[in-house]
């Protein structure tokens, strides 16, 4: 079968790879529809990040070459014979995020070893994927497999929010407009955000960022961030989330939130930062990090698509082939700032 392969920065590759063997606990998953994921772009510009190159992972045994993609949805095609909560016809999403299972609080799990299907292992940008049962959740038969591809980064966005620890009416800051600060965005509005301030160079993303909910948007290039929030909240805003991954925005982050107010960040960094944390101590700003999601989180995150109480589609650009991965995928993401999350087709069934 055809797939998406990371063998080393810069170098990906569509080939013909073999599928592995269906277990008893297995799911054979008829790919629909897989995201590019912000990490696979830092993986493909700058890695391996997270995908074990020269050693295998600790969890899986694996190591490159592996298969991207873990923002990813199918049909069920075959299961294994001790696998009970799916069934082949059904429609499922993919939790990726692989924990050891050693803590009760699978958070401990997820910061001292985890990794995720399509990172650690073989993932979705495939043909087909083999996973674990208890990674496999089935959707509702009129759920679309596109919005079941948005599920993963929806979720991410959703853990920021309960990690900024964010009340209703509070108000917020975004900064970076890409995949998951729109995904922030329509989260925070959905958990009763009451202004949310959006900052970016790209006016393309800024414009998507108020279609999705921004009440203020604003080009970071060419006005000074805190100021801007400080002619509407003098003390800054309650909560801020960094999702553009860069220095600069790290600081203004923390400068344009209130004294015991959070910052919360959400970026993948390609490379090692100068922080000096006296701003944190002479601030009184609490700072948060996330980086996957609770299981109840991306349980939560599926039923709040499907009632229709968020709704991640506006953040879709462009659907591609998985022929065109690097060119109109990676490429595109890396030099067409009017991109967000491009959807990439397997089989695709709606």
């Amino acid at each position: 079968m055809k797939a998406a392969v990371f063998h080393n920065v810069k170098d990906v590759r569509v080939e013909d790879v073999e599928l592995k063997e269906l277990s008893s606990t297995g799911v054979k998953i008829k790919v629909a529809w897989a995201g590019i994921c912000g990490t696979d772009l830092h993986e493909y510009l700058a890695g391996p990040i997270f995908v074990p190159l020269n050693e295998e992972n600790t969890l899986t045994h694996d190591k490159a070459p592996v298969t991207l993609g873990h923002e990813f949805s199918g049909i069920v095609e075959e299961v294994g014979q001790d696998v009970t909560t799916v069934k082949s016809g059904d429609k499922v999403v993919v939790n990726p995020l692989i924990i050891s299972g050693e803590h009760e609080n699978g958070l401990y799990d997820m910061y001292n070893d985890s990794t995720f299907y399509g990172l650690g292992t073989d993932g979705g940008f495939a043909e087909f994927a083999i996973i674990e049962e208890k990674h496999v959740i089935k959707l509702e038969d009129d759920t679309s497999l596109k919005l079941g591809a948005l599920v993963e980064p929806t979720a991410v966005a959703l853990q920021a929010i309960r990690e900024s620890r964010m009340e209703f009416s509070d108000s917020v800051a975004v900064y970076g407009a890409g995949p998951i600060g729109l995904l922030t965005i329509i989260a925070a509005r959905a958990a009763g955000a009451k202004d949310i301030f959006v900052f970016d160079l790209s006016e393309e993303r800024l414009k998507k960022a108020k279609e999705v909910g921004a009440t203020h948007i604003v080009n970071s290039g060419e006005q000074n961030p805190i100021e801007y929030i400080k002619q509407y909240y003098p003390d800054g805003v309650d909560r801020t989330f960094e999702v553009a991954g860069v220095p600069i925005t790290v600081k203004q982050s923390i400068l344009s939130t209130r004294p015991r107010g959070v910052v919360t960040v959400v970026s993948i960094f390609e490379k090692v930062m100068d922080f000096n944390p006296m701003i944190l101590t002479t601030s009184g700003v609490h700072l948060a990090s996330t980086l996957a999601y609770e299981d109840d989180i991306f349980e939560a995150t599926i039923k709040m698509i499907e009632s229709g109480q968020i709704d991640p589609s506006p953040v879709i650009t462009d659907r591609i082939e998985l022929d065109e991965i690097v060119d109109k995928g990676f490429k595109a993401l890396t030099n067409d700032k009017s991109q967000a999350k491009i959807l990439v087709k397997l089989s695709g069934e709606e």
